[in-house]
């Protein structure tokens, strides 16, 4: 048998290998656009913005080592431009001479990736990130013009990487992003990051777009009416699949244009297979088609697709969407559905937002992380989890992303046996004091109210602030009273019983022990989720 690979990246690499180790009579051809395969696109934004990291370190094996390890044939700066399905064949050029020629498969897997998506105008001082040769251009031109202003549109986990490593080169870093949100960061915690943004002196532009571009790319205006000054541009909106060279073969497309396989990454063309940021995905939570080009995800579906083109079993399960990105010292990470998705697909949700250290307060290493998490009241089970802080995300959006791998139910994050000492977590780990408020929340008494609730139904509610005087009289929310827990159960009889009733402190806590005391005395009472630190930064306020 003969199998192609079109392709040789992370999804394809990954196939090679593993089809290698389960047979060594298989004949495997790879044809690969440009001259690096198997390179870290991830680390391109830190090749660009640290002078320790060297290209080799981005494209650790060539052609000759992979050949020769695998016992394969690989054909770079080779570009499949058609696919022959009746006679099984391929058209390749020679991106170096120009000549085109054909090959026959057995098998043909398409990984051709995808490429960066491009924005209006032409220019060229604007720069893509996709590929280790974009990386190239981008960094020779920083070294040699040293720019002192960059422009970068889109909001996106690549956008924010090179508005870091571009900061870190002393160059004065905008953003553009058309959406009113960061990247798909949810509303409420975009609001905290663009705040870290800010302080970290990222000009952040948002709800708005680039009109023109004057012709030596350093002049902007924005629909808004914005005048940008740049030395460079740096479009990271998005990708689009690599698969045009597959119209004449009539194979089926699905979500954003990527090529549509089933569990086995088989394609509607009869031994024709996809895999990687090319191929669509489906959600392991909804089963629903879906479009999330990760090199997680592509490695993942690669190692699947060799084992079952060798005579194995594996099939793909679906994907969460797991993903983390860091901008300066801060982390966002998410798995499973926001808060939107979750609305959208009919769910009746559970909202909450639990701010913790990672570990205990008194170490240096201990930083606040803002926890959002979303579950199902119907059901109990989790759905979605973003996370926002400095230290600790990772581990936490791990455990969160094997929670709900196994369909796990809020209650049984108490129950996790989760590792402890001070410089690691707290005794109560975030992940499970998560699990103890959406717990409480559907399955107890301990009702949640987030603040976007709250202002929503703002005439319904008494806000009762049990912060101290001093705090409160510091900032506090409009119309809240201010009774301090150590009052609050001298001050019940002044409440009126019929009211409801939304409780808050700093950050979740003591408001849940003010809630408690009320309900146990025969109120409606709900404590505002993040407390009024969450709730200040919400509503803009300082």
């Amino acid at each position: 048998m003969k199998i192609i690979v079109v392709g040789a990246v992370a999804a394809g690499t990954s196939v090679i290998a593993k089809a290698r180790r389960n047979s060594e009579t298989v004949e495997i051809v790879a044809y690969t656009s440009g001259g690096d395969i198997s390179y870290s696109g991830c680390g391109i934004p830190y090749y660009i913005g640290e002078d320790y990291i060297k290209r080799g370190n981005l494209t650790p094996r060539d052609a000759e080592w992979f050949e020769s390890r695998f016992n394969m044939k690989l054909n770079t700066n080779h570009k499949v431009i058609s696919v022959n399905k009746e006679n099984k064949t391929i058209e390749i050029q020679n991106e170096l001479t120009g000549d085109i020629f054909e090959d026959s498969y057995d098998k043909l897997v398409i990984t051709t990736g995808a490429r960066p998506r491009k924005i209006e105008f032409n220019n060229e001082n604007i720069f893509y990130i996709r590929d280790i040769e974009n990386g190239d251009r981008l960094k020779s031109f920083i070294l040699e013009k040293n720019p002192k202003k960059a422009l970068i549109v889109g909001s996106g986990y690549i956008g924010l990487e090179m508005a870091e490593n571009l900061a870190h080169r002393g160059i004065e870093v905008t953003i553009i992003e058309m959406s009113n949100t960061i990247g798909r960061v949810d509303a409420d915690l975009s609001l905290y990051l663009e705040k870290y943004l800010a302080k970290k002196n990222v000009n952040l532009i948002l709800n708005d777009k680039i009109k023109t571009i004057s012709e030596d790319g350093k002049n902007i205006t924005t629909f808004n009416g914005k005048n940008i000054a740049t030395d460079f541009i740096v479009a990271a909106i998005g990708v689009t699949p690599n698969v045009e060279f597959l119209e004449s073969a009539g194979i089926e497309l699905g979500k954003n244009g990527a090529i549509r396989v089933n569990k086995y990454l088989e394609t509607s063309l009869t031994d024709i297979y996809a895999a990687g940021d090319c191929a669509t995905s489906y959600s392991l939570l909804t089963g629903e088609e879906t479009y999330i080009p990760l090199g997680s995800t592509a490695n993942k579906m690669g190692r699947i697709l060799g084992d079952r083109l060798t005579r194995g079993t594996l099939e793909f399960k679906g994907i969460l969407g797991t993903s983390i990105f860091k901008v300066f010292n801060m982390a966002f990470a998410a798995t499973g559905l926001s808060e939107l998705e979750a609305l959208n697909r009919g769910y009746s949700i559970e909202v909450i937002h639990n701010i913790k250290s990672n570990a205990t307060e008194y170490l240096e290493t201990s930083r606040e992380m803002i926890i959002k998490a979303i579950a199902d009241k119907k059901t109990g089970k989790l759905l979605g989890v973003q996370i926002l802080g400095e230290n600790g995300v990772d581990k936490r959006i791990d455990v969160f992303a094997t929670l709900l791998s196994f369909g796990a139910t809020v209650d049984a994050l108490f129950h996790l046996d989760l590792a402890y000492a001070p410089p690691f977590s707290t005794t109560k780990d975030p992940v499970i004091y998560t699990g103890m408020i959406l717990n409480n929340a559907i399955n107890g008494k301990n009702k949640i109210i987030t603040p976007k609730e709250l202002n929503e139904k703002r005439e319904e509610f008494l806000v009762i602030d049990v912060r101290s005087n001093l705090q409160y009289n510091a900032a506090h929310i409009d119309g809240a009273q201010n009774i301090p827990l150590e009052n609050l159960r001298d001050s019940l009889k002044e409440l009126d019983i019929h009211k409801k009733i939304a409780v808050h402190c700093n950050k979740g806590v003591t408001g849940n022990m003010g809630q408690n005391i009320l309900l146990n005395s025969g109120f409606d009472a709900y404590n505002i989720s993040g407390g009024y630190s969450n709730y200040s930064i919400l509503n803009k306020n300082k």
